[in-house]
């Protein structure tokens, strides 16, 4: 068994953040709860769901929770078991979407965090290296992407960052 501490991981689309934070969580060997992010609000999103669902196999519990997500880790980051969040970044756009403060949301998840006495595996995307979104919104989400991801890293004891599959620690605990 690892002794794991709460950790970030950041990285692109298919980088293999999700598959990296699987491991650090399976490899604990605490129990495993999967917190989604994400809603099924079609075909193509049913079918990435489900993909991740078929890679992490038997021995998930999955919690599904777009929105309130210091309510869903208060209830399932307790004693013996490790919580695997997969992303903020579906997150944050689901806060947005539904006309919620981010920044709000997010002090109030970096407070969480820093009182949590279980790991949580946090996933998230590195969307600022691409090209400038065309659009206000688009704009206005890459930058809160951004500042979510700084605040959290500077809470959270490890932050590693994956390119092609490989990680690279930024900040380690142990």
């Amino acid at each position: 068994m690892t002794v794991l501490a709460t950790t970030l991981v950041l990285g692109g689309a298919r980088s293999g953040k999700s598959a990296f934070a699987e491991r650090l969580v399976a490899d604990s060997g605490l129990a495993r709860i999967y917190l989604a992010t994400a809603t099924a609000g079609d075909d193509e999103m049913r079918s990435r769901i489900a993909h991740h669902r078929q890679r992490r196999g038997d021995g998930w519990i999955t919690v599904e929770e777009p929105l309130a997500l210091v309510d869903a880790l208060t209830r399932e980051a307790i004693h013996g078991r490790a919580v695997l969040v997969d992303c903020l970044t579906l997150w944050l756009s689901n806060l947005m979407l539904a006309g919620r403060d981010p920044e709000v949301e997010a002090r109030r998840f970096t407070r969480f965090l820093g009182v949590a006495q279980y790991p949580v595996v946090l996933v998230s995307n590195e969307v600022g290296l691409g090209l400038v979104p065309e659009t206000p919104l688009g704009r206005s989400f890459r930058d809160a992407q951004g500042r979510l991801n700084q605040i959290v890293a500077a809470t959270v004891p490890n932050v590693v960052f994956i390119a092609a599959g490989l990680p690279l620690w930024l900040k380690r605990s142990t």
